[in-house]
């Protein structure tokens, strides 16, 4: 489009009011200049810092204006209005828009200036807020355009794009209850049918007159569902578009991915008004969005996608399944050269993978944004990795860039191969999300995340998906689509979640009315099975067996294969990074040699909680502890336990064996007595028979054990204190299987911890059982022990009165599983019906359960500390809850000093991971 200079009247431009004083809120960008830089992401949002750094270092960037997070601030502080001084502001950047495009905003008789409006988060948000393009268009402004540019299709359909999604997002034209299509892309539909015969057909099809005729539509569309007409005044436009970015901050799916990635609403979003270039205006044109490196697998590769007489949302939305990126080093050479060099400078001064959008008008180049770009877990790793070996970045900042909660990912489970030769492939698509899923169909996302919900597997498959779909994808083990490529909505979402992916799997015809998916001459009902391969791209009938990821055959199993991939040895680089970096130890929470193990392998520095109960269950054990509690007299319980004694002091021996010398905290029996007996008659009969005593004296053992609350009931210490032979006999388990395993020259250091301490004389009794029973095995045996005694902290009184508890315990555990519950008088178990819609109303930022109430849980951990620490300052400080494997509890747990956090084995690398993201973040900060 050429740019000439406007000498015609243009549209009325809004009062300006008076000069603006104080506040910058408008930071313009454009011929090589900028008021902003890379820096601002907190005032410009990433989208406008990175267009101001890319402007500035002169690359090829349309100029525009960021409108700062402050006003988005002050737009929801203050009752949804602006700043007095905004609208003057907005004003003296549009007038610097068109003095550097050499085009008039509004402009009816020569070339318009056309803008887009976009959303820019401080951390990317992709999808989940709103885009106006074409904006400044009307039924004057159109015509000038088609003039200026000899282009009446162009025109056309720029403009009803622009009332598409100016309907759509400002006017609030939107899917009604019951409706599967967007209303736009129905009526889009039904004249494709009436022109084309095919409802499919692709939007290049249409004419100039079908372009027409589609805005008489939308326009019509928008009148009988808002009663309103459409917008004429481009500043009137301008200035519902604004509102609507900010707006869509606080929209469902902005609400629902915030959570889910713990970004705070009070950040806001920016609003970025960019001019215009046209990828829709004929064969040269085009538009793309690119990775200067592969963001699934990571190589380094030029990667991405692109669709020629297009706009960018086309690639984005995946309504067109586009083609590789390599392709247009044929289909324009020079185009391509151009992009390749971009890329290059991209990640040279950014020094991190790049996700850019750009367009192509008329053989010419323009970079419309750029953000380190969104990657899988395996992706991640090796970016690092090899950003270290191309000295763009060193050791310490790889660690950081590797997001903790995505290295679950690496550790994932793939397709069994054998599995795989009897799978039927129905369909093959692109890439997008590697990994394997398999799961039944659902169609809908509100179907998937209720089928979800009741623990069914699910895969959520969608022609294309949109970011309404958003909640179904969270819900989903996977998602299929059928059109759209590896840039679509669906692909960038699915590998921010670690979600399996495979996009523009063509061969697939769903039909929402009747909840099918046909492949070939089968269909499958919504409900069946099907599994998708995010690696290879291919679609299996039916659900198909899974194998352990590369790292855990390398690791666990010792293949050979594995342990020479790249992923496994680029997955330990960054392992000995981290331990290198960290001072806060990662243990693990296990209960049996092969689980001790296999935490060793990953990296576990020892044991910080063994559930000695979980022992209790093994083959007919289970029996011995049911006649320990039935029993009516001191002798009977002696006899009961005496049963359990060798199988729980064989199960130390292998644990201790397992550990070659590491620490094992072990805890004494936790859960109240009535979880171990039977409740229903078949088996409280056949316990009867198996110990020797009439049913009627187990029922009346439940009955007299039945608790109304049993998590504050008669459980951990108040067992050892009541029934001190239990404790005698768990102490006798342990000293002796450490006496075997010394023999053998293997160093032993268990550390026992009394549960749900809350008065220091709880302690000091069961204390007095651990040293009694040490020093009577230590005798028998002609041995010495080293071990430590302490206690997990568990309930408020405890951590309150740590300081007096100090004085018996060696070591303080921190059970924030029922720290947490009994803190927030909250059950784990009863909270789901509640905690969902407190996390909505951001009562509650994050899950406690699954992360630290850092405000109240975390407050009595601090006490706790500085309690403990009054009183022995070298005592030892762990966690042993679940939220020792949750990467933001891991940096908490490093923040208020504690020795160590432990987490279940297959979480060990997560936690480690973050604990050296901790230390290399306190060290960057002094």
């Amino acid at each position: 489009m050429s740019a000439k200079k406007s000498s015609a009247k243009s549209a009325k431009k809004p009062a300006s009011g008076s000069k603006s004083k104080g506040t910058k809120y408008v930071y313009g960008w454009g011929n090589g200049r900028a008021d902003g830089n890379g820096s601002m992401r907190n005032l410009l949002g990433g989208k406008g810092a990175n267009l101001a750094e890319m402007a500035r270092i002169g690359l090829p960037v349309p100029p525009g204006f960021t409108i700062s997070t402050e006003v988005c601030t002050y737009y929801y502080a203050n009752k949804r209005t602006y700043p007095a001084a905004l609208k003057a502001q907005i004003a003296t950047a549009m007038a610097s828009m068109e003095k550097v495009m050499g085009v008039k905003f509004g402009d009816a008789s020569a070339t318009p200036l056309l803008v887009a409006v976009r959303s820019g988060a401080r951390d990317s948000m992709p999808g989940m807020m709103d885009t106006i393009l074409n904006l400044g268009l009307n039924d004057q402004t159109v015509i000038a355009l088609e003039r200026a540019t000899n282009n009446p299709r162009l025109a056309w359909d720029c403009y009803r794009r622009f009332i598409q999604m100016y309907g759509d997002v400002v006017m609030g034209v939107q899917k009604r209850q019951g409706e599967e299509h967007e209303p736009f892309e129905t009526v889009i539909s039904q004249l494709k049918l009436e022109r084309c015969k095919d409802a499919e057909a692709d939007d290049n099809r249409l004419s100039t007159q079908d372009m027409k005729e589609m805005v008489a539509r939308f326009k019509a569309l928008v009148k009988d569902r808002t009663g309103k007409e459409f917008p004429n005044d481009p500043w009137k436009q301008l200035e519902g578009a604004v509102g609507a970015v900010f707006n869509s901050w606080m929209n469902d799916r902005a609400i629902v991915y915030r959570r889910k990635y713990g970004i705070p609403a009070e950040w806001g979003t920016a609003v970025n008004v960019q001019a215009m270039v046209f990828g829709n205006t004929g064969n040269e044109s085009g538009s793309g969005v690119a990775f200067t490196r592969d963001p699934a697998t990571g190589e380094k590769v030029f990667y991405g996608e692109f669709l020629m007489n297009a706009q960018g949302e086309d690639v984005v939305a995946g309504v067109r399944t586009p083609q590789p990126v390599l392709e247009l080093k044929t289909v324009m050479p020079n185009a391509y050269h151009e992009l390749d060099r971009i890329r290059g400078v991209l990640e040279s001064h950014f020094r991190d993978m790049q996700d850019f959008e750009f367009t192509i008008q008329d053989r010419k180049v323009f970079m419309l944004q750029t953000r380190n770009g969104k990657r899988t877990g395996v992706a991640a790793v090796r970016i690092a990795c090899e950003m270290v070996k191309e000295k763009h970045i060193d050791w310490q900042t790889a660690v950081m860039r590797v997001p903790a909660d995505q290295l679950d990912q690496v550790l994932a489970p793939v397709f069994d191969r054998s599995a795989l030769k009897d799978a039927p492939v129905i369909a093959t698509g692109l890439p997008a999300g590697p990994g394997a899923a398999s799961g039944k169909i659902y169609f809908n996302a509100e179907r998937a995340v209720e089928v979800a919900a009741k623990g069914e597997k699910v895969l959520l498959v969608r022609t294309e998906t949109s970011p309404e779909d958003l909640r179904g994808m969270i819900a989903a083990e996977g998602i299929l689509t059928a059109r759209g490529g590896v840039s679509s909505h669906a692909a960038l979402v699915a590998r921010q979640m670690g979600k399996v992916c495979v996009c523009g799997a063509a061969a697939l015809q769903i039909d929402y009315h009747k909840l099918t998916l046909t492949a070939g001459n089968r269909s499958y009902k919504e409900g069946e099975y099907l599994s998708i391969d995010g690696t290879s791209g291919a679609v299996y009938a039916g659900q198909v067996k899974t194998a352990p990821s590369e790292v855990v055959q390398g690791l666990l199993h010792g293949d050979t294969a594995a342990r020479n991939g790249s992923t496994y040895k680029n997955f330990m680089q960054i392992m000995n990074w981290c331990s290198k970096a960290a001072r806060l130890q990662v243990r693990t929470n296990a209960d049996s040699p092969d689980q001790t193990s296999n935490a060793i392998a990953f990296g576990a520095s020892g044991i910080g909680l063994c559930r000695t109960e979980h022992m209790f269950f093994e083959g007919n054990r289970i029996y011995a502890v049911r006649e320990m509690i039935v029993a009516e007299s001191y002798q009977e319980r002696k006899n009961a336990l005496n049963k359990l004694l060798p199988f729980q002091r064989d199960d130390f021996a292998g644990i201790f064996t397992a550990l070659k010398g590491l620490p094992a905290t072990i805890r004494l029996l936790d859960p109240p007595l009535h979880e171990f007996l039977p409740h229903d008659d078949v088996t409280i009969r056949e316990t009867a028979e198996k110990i020797g005593v009439k049913p009627e004296m187990v029922s009346r053992r439940v009955a007299e054990l039945h608790e109304f609350n049993p998590m504050l009931g008669f459980r951990g210490c108040r067992l050892g204190v009541s029934y001190p032979e239990i404790s005698e006999m768990q102490c006798r388990a342990i000293f002796e299987a450490a006496a075997i395993v010394q023999k053998k020259g293997i160093k032993v250091r268990p550390e026992i911890m009394i549960p749900l301490v809350g008065f220091k004389k709880e302690l000091d009794l069961q204390v007095e059982i651990v040293h009694r029973v040490a020093a009577e095995v230590a005798k028998e045996k002609k041995t010495k022990f080293s071990y430590l005694v302490g206690t997990m902290i568990e309930v408020p009184r405890g951590a309150i009165t740590a300081a007096e508890i100090a004085e018996t315990a060696q070591f303080f555990s921190f059970g924030t599983n029922d720290l947490t519950q009994t803190t927030l008088g909250m059950s784990r178990d009863d909270s789901g019906s509640f905690l969902p819609k407190y996390q909505e109303e951001e009562i509650v930022k994050k899950n406690p359960f699954a992360s630290i109430d850092q405000t109240g849980v975390g407050e009595l951990m601090k006490i706790a500390v500085k309690g403990g620490r009054s009183t022995k300052p070298d005592i030892k400080l762990g966690i042993c809850g679940e939220h020792g494997g949750d990467p933001e509890s891991v940096k908490f747990c490093h923040k208020i000093g504690l020795t160590y956090v432990s987490c279940s084995p297959f979480r060990v690398p997560t936690a480690r991971l973050a604990a050296a993201q901790a230390a290399i973040a306190d060290t960057k900060a002094k």
